[in-house]
């Protein structure tokens, strides 16, 4: 292995570019036409436009990306999390072009990637799952048969998801249906597999996760546990390792547990193995990431191994660098995300006005922003991962506490004010907080923030093109710039447009008239009613997709849409009218 396109961007193509150069290998980065001046881009020996904003025109152009690999002569690609990681399809594809595929097999990619296999493969090796089925559904009446037999709350998950993408949780007959089809919905959208399964949703469980790796000689290790239990929307906003409160009866068990699904799926790479574990202390199978995983960070710093480089060793044939890990210390991570916990952690896309990374003894961030860059509708809204290592846990959360509150982040709202109140409670501190923590027992509603109004990058770049000479040969070169301003009257030029610096206040949308607007930029995926129809308050309205998230608009008022302004697929813009109800 001499060089390795990095499939991905973002903090994670930053993460592996770095690990890469390290081990010497000459590294390749691909890039959207949005993306042709972030990060990871700069930091590659090269780099290659792989085609528009939209990741299905990108990042997911599995087409484009091989292309660009042979190009550039790549010996291996690295897929990093998330667009095409776990996808067989690509893994596959990788390994008939004749690239080393940085991850496990695509038969261990489909097999734990589809949710309803998975359950079967793990039942196989001994690993007990929450109870659900393992057929795919193919309506809301199967959904109510097992409702029926198990009891509410129920989970309806996608068969080939995770992340919280196609996942929705039913409390009530009543809600099935519709939770039904925003599963299938979603799960499609996400996924291109509509196929959707139940299983019983475990009430305030923790999450808890197992780090393993295995390498082609046979050897498989356990890398330790962390506990991913504060959450929203069912994706995670803080991790932590070890997990506070386990014995190590029950981490042996997790351990066991875990390297008994890697052997049964004849696992190679990094992976991680979910578990819920209940309120009475037992574990149960909840899916596996066939992938390096956005926490990775917390595992190295509790055992000084970097996991990245374990990877592409282990896919150059190499065998593991290491036995079993000794954990020392304690170590939290921290998700800064574009969101605003005071709006229900909405979606808050926009420009990076100031950006300033805290730092000291124990502290670790990985990024991929600077001052400037764009936090785009069309990927994932993660800014920074923050890291910090502390002798034992309270250490680590006062590092923290420390840390978050050095971190300057201005243009845009962010994860960081909840991140504090977390750490602030008695739950936390104590060690004792469940999944559902975080949604049932906060309110981020005093949590605003300023924020700065988000312009666009296609306002502030141009494309141009010039005539250079190599070799004796002409060659005719595209490039972007800043957009040149229009000479003022008089023939004199006008100042260049720049950011307006003033801050503003951000709420929620409000007007009187009935005008119902858009909370964010986005693209409508669903419309409930029809012009003419009677809604009444609380009712919802349309649904706006944003950065990898649904949202429910509702009516917040009694009265009939008497003009309604959108249709399904239209992208809306922040504060446009998408219906007015009288």
């Amino acid at each position: 292995m001499e060089s390795v396109l990095i499939a991905n961007r973002g903090e994670i193509a930053v993460r592996v570019i770095r690990a890469a150069r390290e081990l010497g290998l000459r590294t390749i980065a691909v890039y959207s036409e949005l993306d042709r001046n972030a990060m990871h881009v700069k930091l590659a020996d090269e780099a290659w436009n792989i085609g528009p904003a939209p990741a299905g025109e990108s990042y997911l152009n599995i087409e484009r990306i091989l292309e660009v690999a042979k190009a550039a002569d790549a010996s291996a690609i690295h897929p990093g999390y998330g667009f095409l990681a776990e996808n067989a399809g690509f893994a596959q594809a990788v390994l008939d072009a004749g690239i080393i595929w940085v991850g496990p097999s695509p038969e261990a990619i489909a097999t734990m990637g589809d949710k309803i296999a998975s359950r079967v493969a793990v039942a196989e090796a001994g690993v007990e799952a929450v109870p659900g089925t393992q057929e795919p559904l193919a309506s809301a009446a199967e959904v109510k048969e097992f409702a029926d037999a198990h009891g509410y709350p129920i989970a309806i998950k996608a068969a080939h998801g995770g992340g919280g993408k196609g996942l929705r949780v039913v409390y009530a007959e009543g809600e099935l249906s519709e939770a039904f089809d925003a599963a299938r919905r979603e799960a499609d959208a996400y996924f291109s597999r509509p196929e959707v399964y139940v299983e019983k949703y475990l009430e305030q469980p923790r999450h808890i996760e197992a780090q393993i790796i295995c390498d082609t000689q046979g050897n498989a290790v356990f890398v330790g546990e962390r506990d991913c239990s504060a959450q929203r929307r069912h994706q995670k906003l803080v991790e932590e390792t070890p997990a506070p409160g386990l014995n190590e009866e029950q981490r042996g068990k997790i351990a066991e547990a875990a390297l008994a699904v890697a052997k049964a799926t004849d696992y190679v790479s990094a992976g991680t193995i979910e578990f819920l574990m209940s309120r009475d202390g037992e574990f149960y199978f909840l899916e596996m990431n066939t992938r390096i995983q956005v926490e990775h960070t917390i595992t190295e710093a509790v055992t000084g191994i970097d996991l990245v480089k374990e990877q592409l060793r282990v896919a150059a044939g190499e065998p593991l660098t290491f036995g079993e890990p000794e954990a020392r210390g304690h170590a939290i991570e921290f998700r800064i995300n574009a969101e605003d916990p005071a709006r229900g952690f909405m979606p808050n896309p926009g420009t990076v006005i100031e950006y300033q990374e805290p730092g000291g003894p124990g502290v670790r961030v990985d990024s991929g922003v600077n001052a400037g860059s764009v936090i785009s509708q069309y990927y994932d809204n993660l800014v920074a991962k923050l890291v910090v290592w502390g002798r034992d846990r309270e250490e680590a959360i006062s590092r923290g506490k420390t840390a978050l509150e050095s971190f300057e982040i201005t243009g845009l709202a962010t994860t960081i004010p909840a991140h504090l109140a977390i750490l602030a409670t008695d739950e936390f501190q104590a060690g004792t907080y469940s999944t559902r923590f975080v949604e049932e027992h906060l309110d981020f509603s005093d949590l605003e923030q300023e924020v700065a109004p988000h312009l666009p990058t296609e306002e502030e770049l141009e494309e141009r093109s010039i005539t250079v000479e190599v070799g004796g040969r002409r060659f005719k070169v595209r490039y972007w710039a800043p957009v040149m301003a229009a000479p003022a009257s008089g023939g004199q030029k006008a100042a260049p447009r720049r950011r307006p610096p003033k801050l503003e206040r951000q709420s929620a949308p409000r007007d009187d008239t009935g005008a119902v607007t858009a909370p964010m930029q986005g693209t409508i995926v669903k419309i409930h009613h029809a012009a003419g129809d009677h809604v009444k308050e609380g009712d919802p309205l349309c649904v706006l997709e944003a950065m990898k998230m649904e949202n429910e608009i509702k009516s917040t008022k009694d009265g009939e849409i008497i003009d309604l302004r959108i249709q399904t697929g239209d992208t809306v813009a922040s504060g446009s009218v998408l219906m007015v109800i009288a």
